[in-house]
């Protein structure tokens, strides 16, 4: 515990000074101090805190109370083997995205961005997240929360000279804040129940008929963080939006809180043996539901990071899927089931913040070497950006759930949760676990054609613009930041038994499995535990015979001519870069099928002449849920907040008359009441 401490200050520290910074002339100096302070900052806390959440006895909870001025609450922290994982991803990618920050924003002219400004909130937002997962008392969670939620919104508006970027950030900020004003409702019910506001207090309530509303409040609240459906709006405006170092840190971190907050929330929510079995299955397909619809808006985009936004929607639902096996397994008194489902949930969590973390920083490299990350407009960089498209390539391999990379792996428990589900008695059970099954089939098949296609438009063919013709290759500096997650993908897949058995002791301490259900637990673990040892061991010999095939061809073409040609040189002669699979070639067939959930709108303009002029065919994808829900929603908020102005007529005595009728009026209340 004193080591996060030392993070924690660490990260205050170089917060204050960066803050500091922020507050002086813009010139060349400030503006290379603040990047080299922030990143270095950020770095240094990073490590500091990892070394807090490896070392030490694993499967401790440890507890550390601080002096609190505040009235109400306490300066609670606490690690248990649930806070060390979700750990992982918040100081871990931290220092990743702070390393490739720092490094694309070394050639900021000075006056145009306040850097100083800008890691500073970014120190606040680590520091913000960590204090979350630590947090054991209701005032200093909320607090923390807050500190969080409000960072990203001065991170997202970094291009605010953009008009869609100052929106995205808005959207942002009112999602966030809709989300905590339900989470303050939550722990002010808790609170009310429980007569105290730290977690220790609050898990020792017994379950009652307040117990539902708790917890849909809870999901709600939290799975605005988490972008699940359809609470994800902020999503895809908010990541295209913000600096893609950010972008991976909000993917790859910051969302995994709204999961921490709804797992954590089974604390207060009584014994794990009188939970009910239609929580589980709310989630499973709330998860469901998001994960299929968010890969399918995905595979929809043109946008690089917008697509990857909404792929993180979708692996938001798989992890939400995971937690409700897990307590479909409380609920069946069926200790395998739901070992293996929070041990999926957790093992994904791990999984996705390395990947999507990895990918975010490929988009941001291709916005630095072509100046955008519209598909339509790239093409060929694979030759142009060789290293980066070999990087890509592995992150949407591992994310498209390929052996012997992590994604599989982490997937793999899920599925072997959800084939148990036969055990369970009752056929509807049965055959709602067996729906969801397919259900994770069918979103692991789209989330390859989802990545079949980004890397086919943006590395493969030809050159679609001038833009993508020209595009420099990034300096192996700038890569070496990428090359981090790259290798977490690879080695958690080889190593995935190993990595697997820290996981599950975090998924038994988070379902409290009974004694006599241990046995049971145990076994689904080893189960678990022995197939992945079979892929892990398939996976590296795969990989050392694709090597030693590649040095076998290396030596037989030494001494050889190679030749290069175009791909369909011997069917067609005149090809251009307009002949190539366009976002629509690879959108239309699937929205054949899956048009309506896609929200996909065809544009064909042709000309039905025997000698036809230009023609053209594109997609478009927009998110129903914004414009036909949340927008007039907050549009007509809009128009009766205008109206109330009519109160606001800046007169005194009639501001008086409003707080002398208010008192008579619940005066009266309190009368009859």
């Amino acid at each position: 515990m004193n080591c996060l401490l030392v993070a924690f200050l660490l990260l205050a520290l170089f917060a204050a000074a960066t803050g500091g910074i922020a507050l002086l002339p813009l010139t060349e100096r400030t503006t290379r101090l603040a990047n080299c302070i922030g990143p270095c900052g950020a770095v240094l806390g990073c490590l500091v805190g990892l070394c807090a959440v490896i070392t030490g006895t694993w499967h401790a909870s440890l507890t550390l109370t601080l002096p609190w001025g505040l009235p109400i609450g306490s300066c609670t922290l606490g690690l248990d083997p649930l806070t060390r994982l979700f750990l992982f991803p918040v100081f871990g990618l931290g220092a990743i995205c702070a390393l490739a920050g720092g490094i694309s924003l070394r050639h900021t002219e000075a006056g145009t961005h306040n850097l100083g400004a800008h890691w500073f909130f970014y120190l606040l937002l680590i520091l913000g997240m960590a204090a979350v997962m630590t947090a054991r008392d209701t005032v200093l969670f909320l607090i923390a929360w807050e500190l969080m939620s409000l960072a990203p919104f001065f991170l997202i508006d970094f291009n605010d000279g953009d008009s869609l970027v100052r929106d995205a950030s808005w959207v942002y900020l009112v999602a966030a804040h809709l989300g905590a004003v339900l989470l303050i409702a939550f722990f002010a019910l808790l609170w009310q129940l429980g007569g105290d506001t730290s977690f220790a207090g609050l898990a020792q309530l017994p379950a009652g008929s307040w117990t539902p509303a708790l917890f849909i409040l809870a999901v709600l609240g939290f799975g605005a963080k988490a972008g699940l459906a359809p609470l994800h709006v902020w999503l895809p405006e908010a990541h295209p939006a913000a600096p893609s170092h950010v972008s991976a840190l909000l993917s790859g971190a910051m969302i995994n809180a709204g999961l921490y907050g709804i797992i954590r929330t089974l604390d207060f929510l009584g014994p794990r043996q009188d939970f009910s079995a239609w929580w589980g299955w709310l989630l499973l397909f709330l998860g469901l539901a998001t994960g299929i619809m968010g890969i399918l808006k995905a595979l929809a985009q043109t946008h690089l990071k917008r697509m990857l936004a909404y792929s993180s929607v979708e692996n938001m639902g798989l992890m939400l899927m995971g937690v409700g096996i897990g307590i479909i397994g409380l609920a069946s008194k069926n200790a395998w089931i739901a070992t293996l489902g929070f041990a999926g949930s957790l093992f994904h969590m791990l999984n996705h913040a390395a990947f999507k973390g990895l990918l975010f920083l490929c988009a941001g490299e291709i916005l630095h070497a072509v100046g955008t990350v519209r598909m339509d407009q790239l093409g060929g960089l694979q030759k142009r950006l060789p290293l980066v498209g070999i990087l890509f390539a592995l992150g949407a391999a591992a994310i498209a759930c390929l052996p012997p990379l992590n994604g599989f792996a982490g997937e793999l428990v899920l599925f072997l949760a959800l084939v148990k589900g036969t055990a369970l008695s009752g056929v509807e059970n049965q055959l709602g676990l067996f729906t969801a099954l397919t259900g994770l089939a069918l979103i692991s098949g789209l989330a390859a054609a989802t990545y079949s296609k980004a890397y086919g438009m943006t590395f493969l063919g030809e050159p679609r613009t001038g833009f993508a013709a020209s595009a420099i290759s990034p300096s192996w500096n700038a890569l070496l930041p990428l090359c981090i997650p790259a290798l977490v993908c690879i080695a958690v897949g080889l190593a995935a038994p190993a990595c697997f058995s820290g996981v599950a002791t975090a998924a038994l301490h988070v379902a409290q499995v009974p004694l006599a259900l241990l046995e049971e637990a145990e076994n689904g673990i080893s189960s678990a535990t022995g197939i992945l040892d079979t892929t892990s061991l398939l996976g590296f010999s795969g990989i050392v015979l694709t090597l030693l095939f590649l040095a076998l061809r290396r030596r037989l073409l030494k001494n050889r001519s190679v030749r290069e040609s175009s791909t369909w040189g011997c069917g067609y002669q005149f090809g251009t870069p307009r002949i190539q699979y366009t976002d629509a070639s690879f959108s239309e067939p699937i929205g054949k099928l899956f048009g309506s959930a896609m929200g996909l709108k065809i544009h064909t303009q042709r000309d039905d002449s025997y000698f036809p002029d230009h023609g053209t065919f594109a997609i478009s994808a927009p998110d129903r849920l914004r414009t036909g829900l949340f927008t007039p929603l907050f549009e007509g908020i809009e128009r009766l907040c205008n109206a109330l102005k009519i109160v606001q007529h800046g007169r005194i005595h009639l501001y008086i008359l409003y707080i002398l009728a208010t008192v008579v009026i619940l005066l009266v209340w309190g009368l009859h009441a």
